[in-house]
């Protein structure tokens, strides 16, 4: 944890400490990181955003992109019809940041990536600042693993989906287990009585997710 905020320090350091915001931010994004928009497109969804007007344009992939939200720390694009960008800037040390990004997909259920990089979009090491939850988590702690209500029901969860959002207004991240969704109606009523109802909610302090 030392060498990663001594890494960013000195990416501060070379490149000049900013007080970069979000819509520079947006701008500045490697189009690898978003390739469904490029630099002028996204310069143009932001200019349409602060004039009040919706933020919506065709992008590469033939659908449209819409920038939903923005703030100085935050954004939230809806880059595809199926697939959404949230973005936050979140406070480290001596007036630097790190900016958390959360892609999600709907496929059709949504499922989230979280990364995480400097104000100059080099990447840094998620392991670092956040653990990402498991499915047990979700499970309740008074539940009986041992009986079959419990093995039948949860052996229908075969796969791990879990979507992750960025709060616009705090500097928390939510998540929240999906898996249950992908299942019939069926499977999804015996095993909703064994699943937490409230979502697993992060909160940024001072350099990493907790």
């Amino acid at each position: 944890m030392k060498r990663l905020i001594f890494s960013i320090l000195i990416c501060a350091f070379a490149f000049g400490v900013k007080a970069q915001e979000m819509d520079a931010l947006f701008v500045s994004m490697p189009d690898s990181n978003i390739p469904q928009l490029e630099n002028a497109w996204r310069k143009d969804l932001i200019d349409l955003y602060k004039s009040g007007k919706e933020a919506r344009l065709k992008n590469t992939m033939n659908g449209f992109s819409t920038l939903k939200k923005l703030t100085s720390d935050y954004l939230l694009l809806q880059a595809t019809e199926r697939s959404t960008i949230e973005m936050k800037l979140l406070p480290l040390v001596n007036n630097t940041n790190v900016i958390c990004m959360v892609k999600t997909v709907n496929g059709p259920v949504a499922d989230s990536q979280v990364d995480f990089f400097t104000t100059e979009w080099e990447p840094l090491a998620a392991s670092d600042l956040f653990t990402p939850v498991s499915a047990d988590w979700f499970m309740k702690e008074d539940a009986d693993k041992n009986s079959t209500a419990f093995l039948d029901a949860t052996s229908r969860l075969d796969m791990d989906l879990i979507q992750y959002s960025l709060s616009p207004d705090s500097l928390t991240l939510t998540a929240t287990y999906t898996t249950p969704l992908y299942l019939s109606r069926e499977d999804r009523k015996n095993v909703t009585p064994f699943i937490k109802e409230s979502p697993k909610v992060y909160t940024w302090e001072k350099f990493h997710f907790k």
